[in-house]
């Protein structure tokens, strides 16, 4: 579980960005959000693909469709689906336009684990040194321990802070 305070008017392209690295993951695979029935994320030229997740607000998409949570995808292959839920709507705030990670619990999937069947698998055969796929998943993995509880939350806020300090320098390039 995470929860994170973004700016509303936040681009949803970033707001993917600030999932990943409050979830430790590397942005590796595609993504969607699926607010009600419609789909924001990296556009497919060749088909009727999501919106591009560039060009819409979180505020645009929340007041024009009027959710109060929605899905975050991740990983088609893997099939990740994350509930987020909308809080609280705190008033603008002059300068307030840094996301910030604010609670942390658990550590995230490792990326590739094979979904929410691969992680059970994963978590199985990384405690079970009997199990048949003992050996192959320390390998992978690269440690023979794996303890879901074990998260290092500082560096996930530093992580989601630096953000918007790599935001900021390339809006002064464009100014």
């Amino acid at each position: 579980m995470r929860r994170v305070v973004v700016p509303f008017r936040i681009r949803l392209d970033r707001l993917h960005e600030v999932l990943q690295e409050a979830f430790g993951w590397t942005n590796s695979h595609l993504y969607e959000f699926r607010i009600r029935d419609i789909g924001f994320g990296v556009p497919d030229g060749g088909f009727d693909g999501p919106i591009d997740a560039r060009k819409e607000t979180l505020l645009a998409a929340i007041e024009d469709i009027g959710a109060k949570s929605f899905k975050y995808l991740y990983d088609f292959g893997d099939g990740w689906t994350h509930t987020v839920k909308i809080e609280k709507v705190l008033p603008a705030t002059a300068g307030f336009d840094d996301p910030f990670l604010l609670d942390v619990v658990g550590r995230c999937p490792p990326e590739d684990v094979g979904g929410p069947w691969g992680y059970e698998e994963f978590r199985e055969a990384i405690a079970d040194t009997n199990h048949e796929r003992h050996h192959e998943l320390v390998e992978w993995w690269g440690d023979a321990h794996y303890d879901p509880g074990d998260v290092d939350a500082a560096n996930l806020r530093k992580n989601v802070e630096a953000l918007a300090a790599k935001w900021k320098r390339r809006s002064r390039k464009k100014s």
